[in-house]
């Protein structure tokens, strides 16, 4: 029976464990299928893959990729990538090269409203400092008990609109795209779910515009089963999916033990609407048959 998870996060990049590490709770857990998808990042994918082959678990090369949209920040998955593509590796080189700046940006807004040492707490928190991130200065302010875990943090300081938050541009979606598919990937757009919150809420109205657009340039999937979606939200998308004549594709988002919606292994089947994004991959018919 296939077991796939397709959107989790290493040390690489905002997780808290390595990518063996990561590898092994999916075994755990009754993984079968796994993509390994770090933010703006994939350093990980040759050691996750490495073990993921000695215990025979089909490993899937993946990323997310930050974008920029009108006035929101998207998450595109690039699933079956090629992690040597050239254009590929500068963009996300150049996506990353943002992250220290928006760092300090946020360390100074912080400190507006008391919050001092931050910027240092947070580097304390990331084994790779070129990729320091909102989820790093999370655990920070949880240890030093401004707040009780990650997810209260996002909601009191980081989210947009909050004292910690700090606008950033990243990649265009259409770059994006084109990085994804030039390396021979697929474009699936992350937990659309997560659009409809903030200041710039999205809705079914710019919902509409953006799956418009992400179709246009390319854009090959959506993610219905994530770890942040409610099992209304599942539904939902799946109908989008269909309209939009969309793959469907399904992720934890895990990013470690105790701070994630869902840990890995733990999601739901598609709904039945769905044509999964790996209906056509040889591995996923090679496991089907065994």
């Amino acid at each position: 029976m296939l077991n796939i998870d397709l959107h989790c996060h290493s040390s690489c990049s905002d997780g808290t464990l390595t990518p063996e590490e990561l590898v092994a709770r999916a075994a755990e857990r009754g993984v079968t299928m796994l993509a390994l998808t770090d933010h703006d990042e994939i350093a990980g994918l040759d050691p996750a893959r490495a073990a993921a082959e000695k215990i025979g678990m089909t490993f899937i090369n993946g990323v997310e990729i930050s974008v920029s949209w009108r006035k929101h920040t998207l998450h595109l998955v690039g699933l079956n990538i090629d992690p040597n593509y050239p254009p590929l590796v500068a963009g996300l080189q150049e996506v990353r090269s943002g992250r220290g700046l928006r760092a300090q940006k946020m360390a100074d807004e912080l400190a507006k409203v008391g919050i001092s040492g931050v910027l240092e707490g947070a580097y304390k928190f990331t084994t790779n400092p070129n990729m320091i991130g909102r989820t790093h200065f999370a655990r920070y302010l949880v240890e030093s008990g401004r707040c009780k875990d990650v997810k209260s943090v996002f909601n009191r300081y980081l989210a947009t609109g909050k004292p910690g938050y700090v606008p950033h541009q990243w990649a265009n979606l259409a770059d994006a795209i084109s990085w994804i598919r030039g390396s021979g990937g697929i474009p699936v757009l992350a937990h659309p779910g997560r659009y409809t919150v903030g200041r710039h809420s999205m809705g079914k109205q710019t919902m509409h515009e953006l799956l418009e657009e992400f179709v246009e340039l390319g854009g090959a999937a959506l993610e219905v089963v994530t770890g942040s979606h409610t099992p209304p939200q599942y539904a939902e998308f799946a109908r989008y999916a269909d309209e939009f004549k969309l793959l469907s594709s399904c992720g934890s988002d895990f990013h470690g033990p105790h701070e994630s919606y869902r840990d890995l292994g733990r999601l739901p089947d598609l709904p039945e609407i769905c044509r999964p994004v790996w209906q056509h991959w040889h591995d996923a018919a090679q496991l089907k048959a065994a």
